[in-house]
């Protein structure tokens, strides 16, 4: 069976890494941003790699990529749910603006992406999901409650979608990546990174590629038994 993989916030970061590493594995990619559409077009540039542009807080917008994508390219059978953001602050100054946004954005998308491939990986029989959480979903932070609440609540619902999918040959897992070595890393003051780095075991931070891995063996037809879990990828920094 062919594999179409769609791959959220796909051509920087996380899922740039994700991208490139799917597609040396094989799989048809196609990687979906937001806004960036210079960095978009550099992406598809340097690895062949489609993209659509695509505001993925909105169901209706994903409802018409996803027709689109499986018009062109076949039915879906990998969603990696890779896109996020965020808008920190103090719980007692975050507006309604922040917390909304940050939580239809990272949590909405994952609702959308997934409900609008679902029906079909049911129908083929087969699906793997990757839902990408953080290590503040697991822990918390100051300052993040929006975010935070938004990676948090993705460990539940990836289990209660394994749940209800696992008997159709369907897999949904998350990966809760620590630190890594991104641009939303490289805003954080250099002293507060420092201070990071040094809680950190392995003693550096994580890199795309560490998710990256990741992602290719969970999406792997070999990796059928393992589903509804949590994958920590943080070199060590929170083992709760």
């Amino acid at each position: 069976m062919k594999r179409i993989a769609v791959v959220t916030g796909g051509t920087r970061g996380l899922g740039e890494a994700i991208s490139r590493e799917l597609k040396q594995r094989g799989c048809e990619v196609i990687s979906i941003y937001h806004s960036n559409e210079v960095a978009a077009d550099e992406f598809s540039a340097s690895t062949a790699i489609p993209t659509r542009r695509c505001d993925v807080a909105d169901l209706h917008a994903c409802q018409a990529l996803v027709e689109e994508i499986q018009a062109q390219f076949g039915p879906v059978n990998i969603l990696v749910n890779n896109a996020g953001i965020t808008s920190d602050a103090v719980f007692h100054r975050m507006t309604s603006e922040q917390w909304w946004h940050v939580i239809q954005t990272n949590l909405g998308s994952v609702f959308n992406m997934a409900r609008c491939v679902i029906e079909s990986m049911r129908e083929q029989k087969f699906g793997r999901i990757v839902n990408i959480s953080s290590i503040n979903g697991l822990k918390g932070q100051f300052g993040q409650a929006n975010y935070s609440a938004s990676k948090a609540a993705i460990l539940g619902f990836t289990k209660s979608l394994a749940l209800e999918n696992a008997s159709k040959n369907i897999t949904v897992n998350a990966i809760a990546p620590g630190y890594c070595d991104t641009d939303m890393v490289a805003a954080v003051p250099v002293d507060v990174l420092q201070k990071i780095i040094a809680g950190i075991p392995v003693g550096r931070l994580g890199t795309a590629d560490d998710v990256a891995r990741m992602v290719a063996f969970l999406v792997d037809d070999k990796a059928g038994y393992i589903t509804g879990a949590t994958f920590s990828v943080n070199g060590g920094q929170f083992m709760g």
